[in-house]
């Protein structure tokens, strides 16, 4: 995970450093001119100066005239030195230390924001980074020493703005169902995006846990929906609900809350159709189920190989029905990256999983700094 975006952000970090250096190096060649024509400039005043100084002594005084000449010799002289020094100060501070004004900035950001934009991250990511980045870097002087350094530390830091730190799902379903069972989840997300797996995943997870629960066939729009979870249920060794094919899935997901209610289970968790994100007819029965579940917690599930089309996703089903954590599957097959750093930021919410093989066991818990750390060491 991350294999590209990190090969091309390390491309771009000593770039920016080399691009940086050449534009210092022509700035210290035009000062080091400066200062040698400022240079010969005192020279030429300290002669001027000499000359009408023994020309006054020749004629043993000195007139008021040649007074006024000298003082004024003698300003201009200072402030030749003055202007010599504050140039030696500039050239001696630009050897030691960089700095990146605004439009050096806006250069460097759009070699980023294109290899960001390679790698799927979604343009409202883009945007907070450039922003976080901006004030972390601009007019701030930095030492040459550490410009790779700084640069990474940043780029780091505004990444890690854009990641939210996830609850622990465990620890919340025990402590909740303290207070009330069943404690009801619905997950939601388009065909394909390895939703049922994922749901079989978690309730793999709860029962290692001693946390029981029941699937609930909401699917009853897809062929053999219903039998891929039965398989699940089957294997774990867990029971589902289900009714017919055709039937409603409000109703499937009403019953095994009821079944949980009258049998002490802890969590019922609620398998629907893979709907399309952009069918309104679909979404509405969408709506449906939250209305009859009323879940405590709502999870949408993306693949995170298809880069910004998860965003999307994510984005239509969070304005649809107020989306609360969020779980990318096929993790491990994904080099870019894109919709794991957006996904959070588009939408607030937390990524809890990420899931990374086709095992029961194959959910790992989402780690910020790991995946920081994936990208940048």
């Amino acid at each position: 995970m991350f294999k590209f975006l990190k090969e091309k952000l390390k491309e771009f970090i000593s770039g920016t450093k080399e691009e940086i250096e050449k534009q210092e190096s022509r700035e210290e060649r035009e000062l080091e001119k400066e200062i040698k024509d400022t240079k010969k400039v005192e020279q030429e005043l300290e002669e001027k100066k000499e000359k009408t100084e023994e020309k006054a002594e020749e004629d043993e005084k000195i007139t008021k005239k040649e007074e006024e000449q000298i003082a004024k010799l003698e300003e201009k002289e200072e402030a030749v030195e003055e202007k010599k020094e504050g140039l030696f100060s500039k050239l001696k501070k630009i050897v030691t230390t960089t700095k990146l004004d605004n439009d050096n900035f806006d250069k460097f950001f759009n070699n980023l924001e294109a290899i960001l934009i390679e790698n799927n991250v979604a343009l409202e990511a883009i945007d907070s980074l450039r922003e976080n980045l901006r004030k972390e870097l601009v007019n701030k002087d930095i030492k040459r020493s550490e410009f790779e350094k700084k640069i990474k530390e940043s780029l780091e830091k505004a990444l890690s703005s854009l990641l939210i730190d996830p609850f622990d799902f465990v620890d919340k379903i025990k402590q909740e169902v303290k207070e009330k069972k069943p404690y009801v989840i619905v997950f939601f997300g388009i065909n394909g995006s390895g939703k049922t797996t994922t749901i079989a995943k978690l309730a793999h997870l709860l029962k290692k846990n001693k946390i029981t629960s029941v699937l609930a066939a909401s699917d009853t729009f897809r062929a053999a929906s219903i039998e891929q979870l039965q398989i699940h249920a089957d294997r774990i060794g867990i029971e589902m609900i289900k009714q017919k094919y055709g039937a409603d899935p409000a109703a499937v997901a009403f019953d095994a809350i009821a079944h949980a209610k009258a049998h002490g289970i802890d969590t019922v968790l609620i398998d629907t159709a893979g709907r399309m994100h952009t069918k309104a007819d679909l979404m509405r029965e969408m709506e449906k189920i939250v209305r009859v579940a009323k879940p405590d917690l709502k999870i949408f599930i993306g693949e995170a190989i298809t880069g910004n089309d998860a965003v999307e996703q994510a984005r239509a089903f969070n304005d649809a029905v107020k989306i609360d954590a969020i779980i990318l599957s096929k993790a491990d097959v994904d080099e870019k990256g894109g919709a794991t750093i957006s996904v959070s930021h588009v939408t607030k919410k937390p990524i809890l999983f990420l899931g990374v093989g086709q095992e029961y066991g194959d959910l790992k818990k989402f780690d910020k700094q790991e995946i920081l750390k994936k990208i940048f060491d």
